[in-house]
C-alpha cells in the first residue's frame, strides 16, 4: 500500500522512474557501450558534437556519450559504497550509548557532535588526504566524512524507540544488547534511516565527482562522471559539452536519489538486570515500623517496598513503604489518582525497573520464592516469565510493530520453555484462540497495527497466558477502549482467572471497575497505601477522607444532573516535595496542626481493614467536596 501510494505522488513517479532509468545504464551500460566507448579514432580528436557523436569526442577520438553512459557503474556503485559505509559506521556510533554504557556512550555521542560541527567538504579532504588517492581512499573519506550526521539521527531514533515497553521487557527479560539492537531496536528505526540514506546517496554522488574532478578520486584508466569532467575541462570554451555532459549525469542521478528519498519521507510521514531489590536499610523517617514477615500461602507477599527516582536536587520518593499480599485466586484492586505510584509499585513487583531506578523492599515473595535473595538470573527470569504476566496499559507501545503479533506470542515460549518455532508458533495461535480472538491462524500473521484497540488487548492478555501465570498484573487494562470492549476484557480476565486460578493485581482510575471485579481494594496516594478495605465495602465503609472522596467524584445512576459533577479540590502531592505529617492534608476538610506535622501510620482493624488517617471514620462537614461547573 505505501509502495503505491509513492508512485502515485507526482514526485514518487518522477524519482522512481528517473531511478530505473539511473540503475539500468549503471548495470547494463559497460555492456552496451562499453566497446564502443573504448574505440580509438585519431581522425576525430577533440570533435565537438555530431550525428555520431553526441557530445563529442575526447583527445583520443573516443565517443563521450558512450563514456559517460559507462561511467554510470563506477559512479553509482562508489556513491552507494560509501553510503553504506556511512550508514553502517553511523549507526554503530548512534547504538553506542545502547551498547557500551551512558559513560562511554555520553563521550562516544559528544565526538560524534563535534565532528557534525565540522563542514562536510573539510572532512572529506582531511580522510583524502589520510587514505590516499583513488577510489579505495575517496570511498573511505567520503564515508567516513557522512558518517557523523547518519550517527547523530541514530541516536536520536534509537533514543526515541528505547523508552517503548517492548524493548525494556526484552531488557528485563535477559536478551542481549546486540539482540535487542538487531531484533527491535533497527526493524522501527528502518524506515527513516532508509529515506535518509536514498537522499544522502545523492549528495555523496556529487560529492565523489568533485573529488574526482579535483585529481583525489577514481585515476586513469579507469574513469567516472568526475574524471570525465576533469578531462574535458581544458576544452569547456571550445566544446563545452565535454565537460556538461557529465556535470549532467551528476545533476539527474543525484535529482533521482533526492526526489526518490522526497518520496518515501512523504509516504512513510517523516519529516544489566532490573532495579535492584536490596536490603539496604532507609533512613528512620521513612519507616514507620517494623514489617511483618511474609503472609504464609500468598502468591505475592510485598513488605515495605519503596521506589526511589534520581532527582536534580533531592532522590524522588515515588513509592514509600508500601506493603500488601495476594492470595491464590484472589483479585486485588489498586486505585488512586495519576502520580499516586500504582503503576511503579506493580513494575516494581513484575522487576521491570530499571537502574538507575533504585528499588528497595525489606521482603518481596513470589510464587513462596523471595526474589531478594538472588540467586541465578536466568533462572528467575524464566520462573517470572512463566508464572507472572503483565498487561499494559497501551498494548500498541508493548507490541513491536515491526514484527507479526504471533512471532512475538511465540517468543515468550521460545525463550522461557525452549519450544521450537513451530510448536511455540502453534501455541501462540493457541492462546489467541483462548482469549476469543476469531481466526487465530490468519491474526497471529497480521502486524499490531492491524488489530483494533480491543483485539491488541486481547492478545496481550493471551501473551501472558503463553506460561502458566500464577498472578496476573493488569495496568489501566481498558484505558481508551469504549465501554463495550472495556466489558469484554474484563469479561476476559474474570475468565481467565476462573480457567486458570490465578490471582489478579488490577490497577485502575475507575473505582466502579474495580468494585465489579476484585475482591480487596488497596487506595494509594503519595506513594502509599493509605487504605485497605473489601471492594465491596468501598462506597459504603470507606474510612479515609480521600477514599471518599474518590468514590464522591464517580458518577452514578442516582447522581444529581441539575448540580455540577462533584472534583477533589487542590492537586496531588508533587513526589519530589512530599510535605511533613499527612501528605492529603492540604486538600482535606477534616485536617488539623497534627495531620500536618505527623504522617499517620497505616494501622489494622480487627476485621482486617487498614487506613493510615488520624480522623479515620469522622463524618466529613457538609458540602466539602468541591464542585466544577
Amino acid at each position: 500500500m505505501r509502495a503505491s501510494r509513492v508512485l502515485l505522488r507526482p514526485v514518487g513517479f518522477a524519482g522512481f522512474g528517473l531511478l530505473a532509468v539511473v540503475l539500468f545504464v549503471a548495470v547494463f551500460g559497460p555492456v552496451l557501450w562499453g566497446d564502443r566507448a573504448a574505440v580509438v579514432e585519431t581522425g576525430n580528436l577533440l570533435d565537438g558534437p555530431s550525428a555520431e557523436h553526441w557530445i563529442g569526442t575526447d583527445n583520443l577520438g573516443r565517443d563521450l556519450f558512450s563514456r559517460v553512459l559507462v561511467a554510470a557503474r563506477l559512479s553509482i556503485v562508489l556513491a552507494l559504497a560509501a553510503t553504506a559505509i556511512s550508514m553502517v559506521l553511523g549507526i554503530v556510533l548512534g547504538a553506542a550509548p545502547m551498547l557500551v554504557g551512558r559513560r562511554l556512550g555520553r563521550l562516544i555521542t559528544a565526538g560524534v557532535n563535534v565532528l557534525v560541527a565540522f563542514p562536510g567538504v573539510l572532512l572529506v579532504l582531511f580522510f583524502a588526504v589520510i587514505f590516499g588517492v583513488g577510489a579505495r581512499g575517496a570511498a573511505l573519506a567520503v564515508g567516513l566524512a557522512g558518517a557523523p550526521a547518519f550517527a547523530r539521527l541514530c541516536h536520536t531514533l534509537v533514543a526515541a524507540v528505547s523508552e517503548r515497553d517492548y524493548i525494556a521487557a526484552a531488557r528485563i527479560a535477559g536478551v542481549s544488547k546486540i539482540r535487542v539492537l538487531v531484533r527491535h531496536v533497527l526493524p522501527n528505526i528502518a524506515e527513516p534511516l532508509i529515506v535518509n540514506a536514498t537522499m544522502a546517496a545523492g549528495g555523496v554522488l556529487l560529492t565523489f565527482a568533485g573529488l574526482s574532478f579535483l585529481g583525489l578520486g577514481v585515476q586513469a584508466p579507469d574513469y567516472d562522471w568526475g574524471k570525465l569532467m576533469q578531462d574535458g575541462l581544458n576544452g569547456i570554451y571550445v566544446h563545452p559539452l565535454a565537460a556538461l555532459g557529465p556535470g549532467i549525469a551528476v545533476v539527474l542521478a543525484g535529482l533521482a536519489f533526492n526526489l526518490t528519498g522526497e518520496a518515501f519521507a512523504a509516504a512513510f510521514g517523516i519529516g544489566e538486570t532490573s532495579g535492584r531489590v536490596r536490603r539496604e536499610a532507609p533512613a528512620t523517617a521513612d519507616r514507620e515500623h517494623a514489617v511483618a514477615a511474609p503472609e504464609p500461602g500468598a502468591v505475592l507477599s510485598v513488605g515495605d517496598l519503596r521506589v526511589t527516582i534520581p532527582g536534580a536536587q533531592n532522590p524522588i520518593r515515588a513509592v514509600r513503604g508500601v506493603t500488601f499480599a495476594v492470595r491464590d485466586g484472589e483479585a486485588v484492586g489498586v486505585v488512586g489518582e495519576s502520580g499516586s505510584g500504582k503503576s511503579l509499585t506493580a513494575l516494581a513487583v513484575a522487576r521491570l525497573i530499571e537502574q538507575p531506578i533504585r528499588v528497595e523492599a525489606d521482603h518481596l515473595v513470589f510464587a513462596g520464592e523471595d526474589l531478594m535473595a538472588g540467586g541465578d538470573p536466568e533462572s528467575l527470569r524464566k520462573r517470572l516469565g512463566t508464572s507472572l504476566a503483565v498487561v499494559f496499559q497501551d498494548p500498541m507501545t508493548s507490541f513491536n510493530p515491526a514484527h507479526r503479533v504471533g512471532p512475538q506470542l511465540a517468543e515468550v515460549s521460545r525463550f522461557h520453555q525452549g519450544l521450537s518455532r513451530r510448536a511455540a508458533f502453534a501455541r501462540a495461535v493457541d492462546r489467541l484462540r483462548a482469549v476469543k480472538i476469531r481466526e487465530p491462524e490468519r491474526r497471529a500473521r497480521q502486524y499490531p497495527f492491524e488489530f483494533s484497540g480491543g483485539m491488541r488487548q486481547r492478545a496481550m492478555i493471551g501473551m501472558g497466558l503463553m506460561g502458566t501465570p500464577r498472578l496476573i498484573i493488569a495496568d489501566e487494562p481498558t484505558t481508551a477502549l469504549d465501554v463495550t470492549v472495556q466489558r469484554q476484557v474484563l469479561e476476559l480476565l474474570a475468565e481467565v482467572r476462573r480457567d486458570t486460578g490465578a490471582a489478579l493485581l488490577l490497577i485502575s482510575h475507575d473505582v466502579s471497575v474495580v468494585t465489579d471485579v476484585c475482591d480487596r481494594v488497596l487506595v494509594m496516594y503519595a506513594g502509599r497505601i493509605v487504605e485497605e478495605l473489601p471492594a465491596a465495602d468501598l462506597r459504603t465503609l470507606a474510612r479515609h477522607p480521600y477514599t471518599r472522596a474518590l468514590v464522591a467524584a464517580v458518577p452514578d445512576m442516582e447522581t444529581d444532573l441539575t448540580r455540577p459533577l462533584a472534583v477533589i479540590p487542590g492537586l496531588p502531592v508533587d513526589p519530589a516535595h512530599i510535605p511533613d505529617g499527612c501528605a492529603f492534608a492540604a486538600r482535606c476538610p477534616l485536617a488539623d496542626d497534627r495531620c500536618r506535622a505527623v504522617e499517620p501510620p497505616l494501622l489494622s482493624s480487627p476485621a482486617g481493614d487498614r487506613v493510615a488517617c488520624h480522623k479515620a471514620g469522622q463524618p466529613l462537614p457538609a458540602d466539602t467536596v468541591e464542585v466544577t461547573a
